[in-house]
């Protein structure tokens, strides 16, 4: 059933309960403004629940879990009264209007005049066995986050793009081996960047190969890998394995809209400088937008603004 309009009627709804749209809960409830965070899924924390370990968030001396510093952030938001409507999917929606809404299961309408959309983006998984499994244990899409857990171990990287060189040449300075698994027989990467990796004696490529499995044998990955041009299947165990074959924005809910967001060619939100987009009273923040580097550290930044600018317009 529909739910009435006063009773479900809030200053600012933020879509997203990652560490974008936790930071600028915070923000915004401390200033005074009532503030209901949906998500579809729970506990909140986005895809930082998800990282066994977080060594490089200021002010954590001694490494935090993924899942602990978010259910930091969401205490700390709930502290200063902030909602929270999880495990909830977005079946319909308004944001053209001043009073915007927003419904959930089908089922429940919430208003406001601001609408903060902080979904963040997800690793394009490769869906193949053992993956699920096996993530953030051994196998990791992250090397920011987690290249430092491997330092003088041997590692596999998939993939070939300009993302996987970048963070191969990151991965480069902690592990002692880097073993490329590439589905071609050259690098897509920009070629100042791939000439970067294939020059460094730490590195080797398996080209023409792709994964089949992974599985976990004592403290090691083993990843089944297809030769593409002969079909002959072999195993082979790494320390650790990095996949990194693309990112996708959490954005379907906006697509194919009468009133559309201004997104990307890839879907990613675009906004100004002050997390605006280009419908009055929507705001995007953290991995949803269209922007260079997507971090933690970056997610809270961009809350932050959008909080700051939501708070100074409303």
């Amino acid at each position: 059933m529909i739910q009435d309009h006063q009773s479900n009627s809030f200053d600012v709804i933020v879509i997203g309960a990652g560490p974008a749209g936790l930071s600028a809960a915070i923000y915004l409830s401390r200033a005074g403004l009532s503030t209901l965070i949906v998500d579809e899924s729970a506990p909140a924390g986005g895809q930082v629940k998800t990282t066994s370990i977080v060594a490089n968030y200021p002010g954590f001396i001694e490494p935090i879990s993924g899942l602990q510093l978010s259910s930091n952030m969401k205490e700390q938001a709930e502290i200063f009264g902030t909602k929270f409507e999880l495990a909830s999917d977005i079946t319909d929606y308004c944001f053209k209007d001043e009073i915007k809404w927003i419904e959930i299961d089908e089922d429940e309408k919430f208003y406001s005049k601001f609408i903060l959309v902080a979904t963040g983006s997800s690793p394009r998984f490769l869906g193949l066995p053992g993956e699920k499994e096996l993530r953030g244990n051994g196998l990791s899409y992250c090397a920011t986050c987690d290249g430092e857990f491997y330092k003088d171990k041997d590692i596999f990287v998939i993939g070939g793009g300009n993302s996987a060189m970048e963070e191969s040449l990151l991965l480069l300075k902690h592990v002692r081996s880097l073993t490329v698994i590439h589905q071609f027989d050259h690098l897509q990467a920009e070629r100042i960047t791939a000439d970067k990796v294939l020059s460094n004696p730490k590195v080797q490529v398996l080209w023409s190969h792709e994964p089949r499995s992974f599985n976990l044998e004592g403290d090691k990955i083993s990843v089944e890998i297809e030769d593409l041009k002969t079909g002959e299947k072999t195993t082979i165990s790494r320390d650790g394995v990095f996949i990194f074959v693309g990112m996708l924005p959490n954005s379907d809910f906006l697509l194919n809209r009468p009133v559309n967001l201004a997104l990307n060619s890839y879907h990613y939100i675009k906004t100004d400088l002050h997390m605006k987009t280009n419908l009055s009273g929507v705001y995007a923040a953290g991995d949803i937008r269209d922007k260079s580097y997507r971090q933690i550290t970056t997610a809270v930044a961009d809350g932050t603004i959008a909080a700051l600018e939501i708070i100074k317009n409303s």
